[in-house]
């Protein structure tokens, strides 16, 4: 089978989000044949829900979908680097390989913070690929907060 991105639908995601005022994160589980078993964006603040993250809800619909626990062989695309929650539920998902979009210096759990896929009690460790459409990625962040700031009483 040949390598197919499938960030552009993750950044799809993650400007739905952003126009539901949410932060622009956007997640897809693809199956090891290809198929897209689940999309998301971020809807923390929708549902009032502190895990509602693109990468946690696209992992729950996908195991759904599939009947499973687990989503052993797929990919997750994601536009921003997971955070330490959702990089744990990666690795206890068993998602095979982790393409993501912009580094996340302040929040990252995977190359930044926590480095929960590369801690000794990381369950699972699938590959990761960073820099997919970072800068697409960073850009609909930055501009997020920029508009939230210039909206910001002063």
């Amino acid at each position: 089978m040949v390598f197919r991105s499938h960030m552009d639908r993750a950044l799809e995601e993650a400007r739905a989000a952003g126009a539901r005022g949410e932060v622009p994160v956007g997640a897809v589980v693809v199956s090891a044949t290809g198929e897209v078993l689940a999309a998301a964006g971020n809807r923390t603040r929708e549902l009032s829900d502190p895990t509602a993250h693109a990468e946690i809800l696209a992992i729950r619909a996908a195991a759904a979908a599939l009947g499973s626990e687990r989503v052993t062989g797929a990919d997750l695309y994601v536009t921003l680097e997971p955070c330490a929650m959702c990089a744990a539920a990666i690795a206890a998902a068993r998602v095979a390989r982790l393409y993501y979009g912009a580094a996340d210096p302040k929040s990252g759990g995977v190359a930044h913070g926590a480095r929960v896929l590369s801690h000794p009690q990381a369950h699972h460790r699938p590959e990761v690929y960073d820099g997919i459409a970072a800068e697409e990625a960073a850009d609909l962040l930055r501009a997020f907060f920029a508009a939230r700031r210039d909206q910001e009483p002063r």
